[in-house]
């Protein structure tokens, strides 16, 4: 069974090593035990002499080094822990319409997508990736690069970068999490901020000319649709991917939403049931049925 290197990283780094007092003998000679540690104290586990850390992506930057000293010892096992930490922080805020993956090869690179769902860039679906630096909470902010260049004032016209930085001058550990950069990134769609902008053009017609800007936003949209079915830019297992309706596949999820019915045991619970939303194909616009007649 192949595992992500990520959640194994422990096991294969905290192996134990022969201690130093441990004397060298051929075969069939018995060996020194090493020394006992004083009662009731507790030691951390040694430091791997050849322990690495977590895989770097290879897209983004020159890494960085911490500033406290923190990842020149435990490091590998402290920034596994932060990632797993923020991974599990993304899934309890459950961010709408904000989907993220880390990628099987470096757990300091996230795969996500965003869908708008209204305001002028209704309908977009929006693939991104997320750098994350090597000395994480440490060092700068995040980077979240867009797969295709959106028609944004906060968006490079050229890389995809969004301007993070705006709104994470200084990254806080403890303060600021990931989460927040996936809302932030979300948040530009609906509240366009025109000030210092990474792609000018775009903030000049956003000031000047609206239905120009709201044109060349459509044409943006539609181009990033257009190429939501290809493959990932990266050769990751865990790369988000598309595939087109297939009744074969997708219809008996589909009716699976519509007969499903409530549970006798969840009457007991009083468990509150809205109904079943699913998305109907070619269409962004959702339709919902409840199970439960309204109470009079």
């Amino acid at each position: 069974m192949n595992l992500n290197p990520f959640w194994s990283m422990s096991a294969n780094t905290s192996r134990k090593q022969r201690p130093d007092n441990e004397e060298q003998s051929g075969h069939g000679e018995q060996r020194a035990s090493p020394a006992r540690l004083p009662f009731g104290k507790k030691q951390l586990p040694a430091i791997p002499k050849n322990a690495a850390p977590i895989t770097k992506p290879t897209a983004m930057g020159t890494p960085a080094h911490s500033a406290n000293g923190t990842h020149a010892s435990y490091g590998p096992f402290y920034l596994e822990y932060s990632l797993l930490a923020e991974f599990t922080l993304v899934i309890k805020q459950k961010l709408p319409g904000i989907y993220v993956q880390p990628s099987y090869k470096s757990a300091l690179m996230w795969f996500g997508v965003i869908f708008i769902r209204h305001g002028l860039y209704q309908d977009g679906v929006f693939k991104f990736t997320v750098y994350i630096p090597d000395n994480y909470p440490d060092g700068e902010c995040p980077k979240l690069v867009f797969d295709i260049p959106v028609f944004h004032p906060l968006v490079d016209p050229v890389s995809g970068e969004l301007d993070v930085r705006r709104a994470f001058t200084k990254w806080r550990r403890n303060h600021n999490h990931i989460w927040q950069v996936l809302m932030y990134a979300r948040t530009i769609f609906y509240k366009i901020n025109t000030t210092e902008p990474l792609n000018p053009e775009a903030a000049v017609l956003y000031e000047k000319d609206v239905q120009l800007f709201k044109s060349k936003v459509v044409d943006s949209v539609k181009l990033c649709n257009s190429h939501l079915f290809d493959q990932p830019k990266i050769d990751d297992p865990y790369a988000i991917s598309f595939s087109p309706w297939n009744p074969a596949v997708h219809e008996e999820a589909k009716e699976l939403m519509f007969t499903y019915k409530r549970r006798p045991e969840d009457h007991h619970k009083g468990t509150q049931m809205s109904g079943l939303s699913w998305v109907k194909p070619g269409s962004t616009q959702p339709f919902s049925k409840d199970d439960s007649p309204p109470q009079s």
